[in-house]
């Protein structure tokens, strides 16, 4: 045990240093989502986030949104285990086949009125997957959708404007 504790002490800090945090742009954009959040949903917007098939690029940004330095909880924003309490799906990926009934289910499971949100290029139009055997395409191929965010991954700051869109266009 001691061992190790010199080791750890030896070895130092070897993790970087965050980059600073464009702060103006991130609370601009919170506001202006935590009014329409507050106008549209009674102050908490729930999401249920589904991977229909991603290289997981995207959820990396999705979870970032929920760290300290975007903390979207703040925003009024809170993630949810399951469908039936949902207001928003976050649905990223290109829909693969095996994931097909199991999206349908997800989105017939969401309590009216629902929000579809498609999350990076393979969600918006299949991106480098495309439609092959395996992959459906995009996430409208699907299910309906009401905003998309591009990018692979999109930023968390692309994601909170997006997520601004969507409650905004409800």
């Amino acid at each position: 045990m001691l061992r190790i504790l010199h080791q750890i002490f030896r070895t130092g800090i070897v993790t970087e240093l965050l980059p600073p945090a464009d702060t103006s742009e991130i609370l601009g954009v919170g506001a202006k989502l935590e009014e329409a959040i507050r106008r549209h949903f009674s102050r908490s917007l729930t999401i249920r986030q589904v991977d229909a098939g991603s290289c997981n690029g995207c959820e990396l940004e999705i979870h970032a949104i929920n760290n300290p330095v975007y903390n979207c909880e703040r925003f009024g924003i809170h993630f949810a285990a399951s469908p039936r309490f949902a207001d928003m799906l976050l649905v990223t990926g290109p829909v693969t086949r095996n994931m097909e009934i199991a999206l349908r289910r997800t989105h017939d499971a969401t309590p009216p009125p629902k929000i579809v949100v498609a999350v990076g290029d393979c969600g918006c139009n299949g991106g480098i997957f495309g439609e092959t055997y395996a992959s459906l395409g995009g996430i409208d191929k699907i299910i309906p959708v009401d905003v998309y965010i591009p990018g692979c991954p999109p930023t968390p700051v692309a994601l909170l404007n997006g997520i601004l869109r969507a409650v905004g266009n409800k």
